[in-house]
């Protein structure tokens, strides 16, 4: 389900006006052809399987998930997931609209974390009242929490509002399909998962879809600077009319 949120912020942003859609623009139709492709070959990952390229090099141990479960909570979960992913477009919309007028990265990212920790703290008391679990001394779970802390929120953060402010949403938010690609082969590397098919079409696909948006947003840019360069180096259309009246001076001299 998160793999919508490229093709949703695409679309908040043709709305909102941060892209142009011009079906008649190669630059245009190749970003748009690159983000379907990158959202198709993230649902080939995760739908498809396909036979098996390379066998489970060590043994993982994971739960079955159980499919037999109340049918309304698969149900619900999946409306809750498409909700987040509807919210966290237009997060990446306004978070582009704030940081263009009020470009403080630092600080945006503070706000956020400041009252994504008030939530997260109340959500916690509520649903878990077992308080220690609150509690930081085994050390692997101290360091998972300062790494994720540091790396996996703070740093990504940062970066993310850094890029956001100039790039822009679409640029960002097609990352996300690429994680799919990253997670599939750090599975086979890290954990000796098995490789299938449908994970190695699936990443071909990302990448290339990937790609084909990058060419496209490189070559708006490219564009963009050029008719910048040449309209500071046109000259000025009162040249003929000062060499004229310069002409005059001279004869008048003569």
């Amino acid at each position: 389900m998160l793999n919508l949120v490229p093709g949703l912020t695409f679309l908040l942003a043709i709305i909102f006006r941060m892209e142009m859609l011009n079906t008649r623009s190669l630059t245009c139709l190749e970003k748009l052809v690159g983000t379907m492709v990158s959202i198709a070959g993230a649902f080939v990952v995760t739908l498809y399987e396909g036979p098996p390229l390379l066998d489970r090099l060590a043994p993982l141990h994971t739960h079955e998930l159980s499919h037999n479960g109340d049918q309304m909570k698969w149900i619900l979960g999946g409306f809750f997931l498409a909700i987040r992913c509807v919210i966290e477009s237009g997060w990446v919309i306004l978070q582009a609209v704030i940081l263009k007028k009020y470009p403080a990265e630092l600080l945006v990212v503070f706000f956020y974390f400041f009252f994504a920790a008030i939530q997260s703290g109340i959500v916690t008391l509520i649903m878990e009242r077992d308080l220690s679990v609150w509690s930081l001394k085994p050390t692997l779970r101290l360091l998972a929490i300062v790494y994720s802390a540091i790396f996996g929120y703070a740093l990504q953060a940062g970066l993310f509002s850094w890029c956001l402010r100039r790039k822009g949403p679409v640029f960002v938010c097609m990352f996300k399909p690429v994680g799919v690609a990253i997670a599939a082969v750090a599975g086979v590397i890290f954990f000796g998962d098995t490789l299938y098919l449908g994970s190695l079409l699936g990443v071909i696909i990302i990448v290339l879809g990937f790609y084909s948006v990058m060419w496209g947003k490189a070559k708006e840019a490219k564009k963009s600077h050029v008719g910048q360069s040449s309209s500071l180096q046109s000259p000025p259309q009162k040249m003929p009319l000062l060499g004229n009246n310069a002409e005059e001076t001279v004869n008048t001299a003569a």
